[in-house]
């Protein structure tokens, strides 16, 4: 029999869509609920229209977080809806739990499941291709900016339930030998030139974030994913979703997250300005944290080319790799060229 693996993701979304469905009969969704794959990249995101009623239904990945882990991002998820940031509510099923385990004989292990309200609204963005093109990018990143400073206070305020737990960005998430998204060095697409100055500035970065240290003004709860793919746009509304990436981290890790898709925009400029004022209106935005950016861009690079390395044969992966590598590559040559000049 083929590896759940090793086939097309087309037929692994079938699979997951069958897990699906045997997971809405533990929430209240009725006798026939109508499941739709909305997306099948990291975990495999399904809508569920029953009763006059629309649900999103998360199957995770197998391996990434445990069912404490998940409980503890749903806990952050609904106090910030109660602070007044806006996004989905956590779903409880028949027996009130927010996390399911749920097997099917078509998926090798066992997959955590959970249930989330449905929200209305379009993408700002992508990751592809950065804020859609009936957006207004400086204005877009303002409100980011502003509301990326929301989040990042009441994390640093928020007292959290006992057993709290989330994965860390930290020195070793970011570089260490076993990164959070794989050892990027190892890409295989990277060649000698490029490893070789890969590796030096991961030793470089290193040092750097070790200097520049994780007081609670620079590091905390961060979500990690800051997209404008996860920022959902309805009218004057702005929803941020998905959650499955946050964990504790620099806050300009966040900052470089959101930014990253712009870049090399021609515009790149204007609107990291829009950016830190818009966050300056709720949060202080030190200059000289700020001018730690260049380090935070290419801590980014360096985790998509680990997520490029762990996941190889995924469509995505195939897509980007040729983008990304020379992409990353450039960053990290341009960052040791500025720390060459500063010494």
């Amino acid at each position: 029999m083929t590896d759940f693996y090793d086939l097309p993701l087309r037929e692994q979304a079938d699979r997951l869509t069958l897990l699906a469905r045997t997971a809405c009969s533990a929430w209240d969704f009725g006798a026939a609920p109508e499941v739709t794959l909305l997306k099948c990249r990291e975990n495999a995101v399904f809508r569920v229209d029953a009763g006059g009623s629309r649900h999103v239904l998360r199957v995770h990945r197998a391996g990434y977080h445990t069912p404490r882990a998940l409980e503890s991002e749903l806990a952050w998820m609904t106090d910030l809806r109660r602070s007044g940031i806006a996004t989905p509510a956590a779903v409880p099923n028949r027996q009130g739990r927010l996390v399911e385990q749920v097997t099917h004989d078509g998926v090798p292990e066992p997959r955590l499941v959970d249930v989330l309200t449905w929200v209305d609204g379009l993408p700002m963005g992508s990751l592809e291709d950065g804020v859609a093109a009936d957006h207004d990018a400086v204005a877009a990143f303002r409100e980011t900016g502003r509301l990326m400073a929301r989040l990042h206070n009441h994390a640093q305020h928020w007292e959290r339930p006992d057993g709290f737990v989330r994965h860390a960005w930290d020195l070793d998430g970011l570089l260490g030998e076993e990164p959070l998204w794989g050892r990027f060095w190892e890409l295989r697409a990277l060649d000698g030139a490029q490893r070789a100055v890969v590796l030096a500035a991961r030793e470089r970065a290193r040092a750097e974030l070790a200097e520049f240290g994780a007081g609670e003004d620079r590091y905390g709860l961060v979500h990690a994913d800051f997209l404008p793919e996860n920022l959902l746009v309805d009218g004057d509304s702005v929803q941020l979703i998905d959650f499955d990436d946050a964990g504790f981290g620099w806050h300009l890790f966040d900052i470089a997250t959101s930014l990253f898709v712009v870049a090399d925009s021609p515009e790149f400029e204007a609107v990291l300005a829009a950016f830190v004022a818009g966050y300056r209106t709720e949060r202080e935005l030190p200059d000289g944290h700020l001018d730690r950016l260049p380090l935070f861009f290419l801590l980014r690079g360096l985790t998509y080319l680990g997520w490029l390395h762990t996941r190889k044969e995924s469509e995505t992966a195939r897509e980007m790799t040729p983008v990304l590598v020379p992409a990353v590559t450039a960053l990290a040559e341009d960052y040791l060229a500025a720390a060459r000049a500063r010494t």
